[in-house]
């Protein structure tokens, strides 16, 4: 019996499905990252006159960093299916797939994609990867505004679980299910659907709350720069990662589940709350807090991010084989008691 956790190696045999990804940017790449050793044809489309050049020199060290065993040196080689074009009508016409990754400008997502549904297959699946415009805005120009979603991969989207799938009101239900389908079965994400369109989705709603209290025990001199990121490091980020917030409290709340909890120190929690900053985005406390942050440590470089992303995975894979780990216990205790109860009876 092998004991060992499954290998997450991507399939064998290549997907059909052709993949556009419009704009090559920091997420347009990484998303390239995350495709592209599926085997899918991918086809990166960008209007900057130096694009082979660009994705020759950035896409590389993502591809090498979006696998299990990262290589210090890349192969500077682009992948047999990939296809780099400034022409979006190449890049689209026969496309399964088109992720769109453009500056966050309404006004220009509008009107890409009413150049894209003009040029692509009916079938096609339009999906945007914005952090905050909902799709009911991008779509103002489409004849059928029901084809398009957002699909918002976590950053680094190479790296990262979570995909957030948030329709519009107009959005087909079809086209969402065959979304979160293909990003649970295909791809092996966490995608979660967002049931109403809200400003920053989930994800960056919850970092950004935490960002705030942050940013405001700094300025009120509370805590340092390095002592707060220590804090969530060494507390409810490892927590977090392995339950919820709503899932650990609950569990702190014992038998009871998350009332219990509230019963237990409600009291404190509404202090926390009703004392928490309400702070500004432009006001009084960007000079002190930017100098601190810059002062404790200076400029986030290429190094930095190639850190990050390598103890990240080492961080996710620790948690797929603790799952494993915690299930096959599980089993085995199950089949312990169904033992027992078989003696028992005997």
């Amino acid at each position: 019996m092998n004991d060992d956790p499954p290998d997450q190696d991507v399939p064998s045999v290549p997907h059909s499905q052709r993949i556009a990804i419009i704009g090559a940017g920091t997420i347009g790449l990484s998303i390239a990252a995350l495709h592209i050793p599926f085997g899918n044809p991918i086809t990166i489309y960008d209007t900057r006159p130096d694009l082979h050049e660009y994705i020759q020199a950035n896409l590389p060290p993502l591809l090498a960093s979006s696998s299990s065993t990262t290589n210090p040196h890349p192969s500077p080689q682009l992948p047999a299916n990939l296809t780099i074009t400034t022409d979006l009508a190449s890049a689209v016409h026969h496309a399964d797939i088109i992720q769109e990754s453009t500056p966050e400008l309404p006004t220009l997502k509008q009107s890409l994609w009413a150049r894209i549904e003009r040029l692509c297959p009916a079938s096609t699946l339009l999906w945007s990867s914005t952090s905050g415009i909902p799709a009911s805005t991008q779509s103002l120009h489409l004849r059928d505004p029901s084809r398009l979603l957002v699909v918002h991969p976590y950053n680094p989207p190479h790296i990262m679980p979570l995909v957030e799938v948030v329709p519009s009101p107009a959005t087909l239900p079809s086209l969402v299910d065959a979304t979160l389908r293909f990003w649970r079965e295909e791809r092996g994400r966490r995608p979660v659907l967002v049931r109403k369109e809200v400003p920053g989705f989930v994800a960056n709603r919850l970092a950004f709350a935490l960002l705030r209290e942050v940013v405001h025990l700094v300025a009120d001199g509370v805590v340092g720069v390095r002592d707060v990121d220590a804090v969530v490091e060494a507390s409810m980020g490892p927590r977090w990662a392995v339950a919820g917030p709503l899932r650990s409290y609950a569990a702190g709340g014992g038998e009871r589940g998350l009332e219990g909890f509230f019963e237990k120190i409600g009291g404190t929690v509404q202090e926390c709350w009703q004392g928490q900053g309400r702070m500004e985005v432009g006001g009084e406390w960007e000079k002190c807090v930017f100098r601190e942050v810059q002062e404790a440590y200076g400029t986030f470089g290429k190094e930095d991010a190639e850190e990050r992303d390598l103890i990240t995975r080492g961080v996710l894979e620790a948690i797929r084989v603790g799952k494993w780990d915690a299930e096959r216990r599980r089993e085995e205790l199950k089949d312990l008691e169904r033992v027992t109860e078989t003696e028992h009876l005997d």
